[in-house]
């Protein structure tokens, strides 16, 4: 076995292990074609799938001088619906808190904010993607205790 033979091995194995398998897997696709359809409109990709206990923001970005938590959601057809209905109000609760928490970490003040929504119905080169700027608006009502 040649030495380019072995480094090509070894960077499809290390390649491999950072993609995941099913439903997890297809998300990370469909970021990929968010994160590229959000550059093309202008977007400035500030971070990627933003992780804190409250919450997770699959993007954290910058278009003409305002502050946008996106999120991405994808289905493959329309059967149960449209993908950004899926963004339920207890998913708005926690990209919600989840900004709250960016903006106090990272000290930013009066800042313009809003929540955005890519809308990814289909895979491949046929998708249909939408980007549905201030999709919803914060703070929301809390939720009711059982």
């Amino acid at each position: 076995m040649t030495p380019k033979t072995l480094l090509e091995k070894i960077g499809k194995l290390v390649t491999q292990s950072r993609r995941y398998k099913g439903l997890r897997g297809r998300g990370q696709a469909w970021e990929r074609v968010a994160e590229k359809r959000l550059r093309s409109e202008g977007y400035e990709i500030l971070e990627r799938n933003f992780v804190t206990h409250v919450g997770e923001i699959d993007f954290i970005a910058r278009e003409a001088g305002t502050l946008c938590f996106v999120e991405v959601k994808g289905r493959e057809s329309a059967a149960f619906g449209a993908p950004a209905e899926a963004v339920t109000m207890e998913k708005q609760r926690r990209i919600f808190r989840a900004a709250e928490w960016y903006l106090q970490r990272n000290r930013i003040g009066e800042t313009p904010c809003r929540f955005d929504v890519v809308s990814i119905l289909g895979s491949g080169k046929d998708a249909e993607v939408s980007i549905l700027r201030d999709a919803f608006r914060g703070p929301l009502p809390a939720r009711a205790r059982r």
